[in-house]
């Protein structure tokens, strides 16, 4: 059964990337970063939908140079806000009614594995709330003014928080809907979730489900996923050669 939406917010201003291309449209292997991830999520008979979330600036021209993809893959365009959780938000309120859960995925993490995804998705299932998260291999140091390290802390415990972040769609919609009324510094999804007194689960994933932040990520994920197997797809997903750059 088809019960989960997900979400790939794409519309940040890439500020570290530094190049003519933002990181979600940029080329990873022949194709954009944002048709690989995609393209992960769009063949699963598990989900129902899926929406890219684009910012105002970029809409027209993507649509131009991407409405076959977008066609062909069942893709929406939602538009993105001022900040991520305004462009989710945007998102969340076009969804469809047949959705129980919703993942919101990095469009810029297209190295996440489908075995990841199966766990993460399962655990939702099964507790209301799961994202994938990498245990901290390294020693931990709070550093102060001048780059002095204050104390070195103890990594027991300590996660790094990776997506997809997975939700009861009504959970996160309540999150939401509270946001504004939270009072504190919410840096990504599961912690609003948590704020409302909803339990969340870390499902553990790895260290190559990396973040494209900078252009030497963009190789380093190149380089990941060249050292995997082609994955077999279900069926045809992307009709063109299109990975030309925009002009």
């Amino acid at each position: 059964m088809s019960e989960f939406a997900v979400l790939l917010p794409a519309a940040g201003k890439s500020s570290r990337f530094h190049d003519r291309e933002k990181k979600p449209f940029a080329t990873l292997d022949g194709r954009a970063v944002w048709l690989r991830t995609a393209e992960l999520f769009v063949t699963r008979s598990d989900v129902a939908e899926v929406l890219l979330i684009v910012a105002p600036d970029d809409t027209e021209r993507f649509k131009q140079r991407y409405a076959a993809n977008l066609a062909f893959m069942n893709v929406r365009i939602a538009p993105g806000g001022k900040e991520r959780f305004e462009s989710v938000a945007n998102a969340l309120a076009m969804l469809g009614p047949n959705a129980k859960y919703v993942a919101v995925h990095d469009v810029v993490r297209p190295c996440v594995t489908t075995e990841q995804i199966d766990s993460v998705f399962g655990a939702a299932k099964q507790f209301g709330a799961a994202l994938l998260a990498a245990k901290i291999p390294d020693t931990v140091k709070r550093v102060g003014t001048g780059q002095k390290i204050q104390e070195t802390v103890s990594r027991e415990g300590l996660w790094l928080a990776q997506t997809p972040q997975v939700f009861r769609r009504d959970w996160l919609e309540e999150a939401y809907s509270r946001r504004d009324k939270l009072g504190q510094a919410i840096t990504d999804d599961a912690q609003l979730v948590e704020a409302i007194g909803k339990p969340v689960y870390a499902i553990e994933g790895t260290a190559d489900n990396i973040k494209i932040t900078t252009k030497s990520d963009l190789a380093l994920a190149g380089a990941i996923l060249k050292a995997r197997p082609e994955p077999k797809a279900a069926r045809p997903i992307h009709p063109f050669a299109d990975e030309e750059m925009w002009k």
